[in-house]
């Protein structure tokens, strides 16, 4: 599933579909994703059935594919221990890996305003000289839960998307220095797309070992920069669920990232372990393109970025205790 290129389908100027190998066949008018979402997996199912049956109103490649849904909110978490291996000694002070990332899952809360679509181009957020792509496949939660269990959390899946969580590494270097973060290092714009795939689907991919091994590539210009497989994960989607959820709730629409992959799932992690800037960070003009399989393919192109006004430093601070 996925939002419609505008001007093909309802409602008028856009709208969503069920996608196949002959393009994409509309849902009633006015029904969104997140609707069938929250109306559950299996009348999602159904009503994505009936939806086949309809003509084709968009071509693959026609229009504008915007995120496939508006998410409630949008956790990211670092669940590859080669990527934190690797970015921990480019973008932090050190290498190797903390104790504290095998005790749990760890995430940070990113924009849902500032997804932007499968095709469209991304700007260079102001202030950065070092923007970064993050490979990664996000879950959608399919129903409301409170401290869910493993086990329990398996039911809450809906499904799964490709998720490039932009980063603009100097920005997010500062940041980090002061121990809260990151912010603006990654509040511009993160891809999500190109569809919804539904949990069914994937089922083939899981291993003994409850992984989904999905092969993951990016490639900048035409040219590989990194693949993994997203079993190579240190814990299962189910797992992050279960901790994401814990002492409060996931909703139905929620987006949960993998966190970025190994093996060049970025150039923070090149970076870190060569010691230098190769590849180079991303310039206006470079097209990334990231490809998941069972999920789809997303492809963004850099554009410079907009006119943004400059940031004041903090005053000198003050020690009054009283109003003069």
């Amino acid at each position: 599933m996925r939002g419609s290129p505008p001007g093909h389908g309802p409602p008028a100027g856009g709208g969503a579909g069920v996608v196949d190998d002959s393009g994409l066949h509309p849902l009633p008018q006015g029904t969104s994703v997140l609707d069938l979402v929250r109306a559950g997996l299996g009348e999602a199912l159904r009503v994505g059935a009936e939806a086949l049956a309809l003509p084709v109103v968009a071509a693959h490649g026609e229009g504008r594919v915007l995120p496939p849904l508006t998410p409630p909110s949008v956790r990211d978490f670092v669940a590859f221990e080669e990527h934190v291996e690797g970015v921990v000694a480019s973008v932090g002070s050190g290498g190797g890996v903390v104790p504290e990332w095998y005790e749990a899952p760890t995430f940070y809360f990113t924009n849902p305003h500032g997804l932007v679509g499968a095709f469209d181009e991304v700007p260079v957020p102001g202030g950065s000289a070092m923007l970064d792509y993050e490979l990664e496949v996000a879950v959608v939660i399919g129903r409301d839960g409170s401290s869910l269990s493993p086990q329990q959390a398996r039911d809450y899946v809906f499904g799964y998307t490709v998720l490039n969580d932009w980063s603009a590494r100097d920005l997010q270097r500062r940041e980090m220095q002061v121990t809260l973060g990151p912010a603006k290092g990654k509040d511009f714009a993160s891809t999500l797309g190109p569809c919804l795939v539904t949990a069914d689907e994937l089922e083939p991919f899981r291993d003994a070992e409850g992984f989904l091994a999905l092969t993951m590539s990016v490639s900048v210009n035409g040219k590989e920069t990194g693949r993994d497989l997203l079993s190579n994960m240190g814990w299962p989607f189910e797992d992050l669920i279960a901790y994401a959820s814990r002492d409060t709730r996931v909703v139905a629409g929620d987006v949960l990232g993998s966190g970025t992959c190994g093996n060049g799932g970025c150039l923070a992690e090149l970076w870190g372990r060569s010691g230098q800037l190769e590849p180079p960070p991303l310039k206006a003009g470079d097209v990334v393109e990231m490809t998941v399989e069972g999920i789809g393919t997303i492809r963004n192109t850099v554009v410079p970025g907009r006119p943004v006004p400059p940031v004041p430093a903090a005053r000198p601070r003050p020690r009054h205790r009283e109003r003069p």
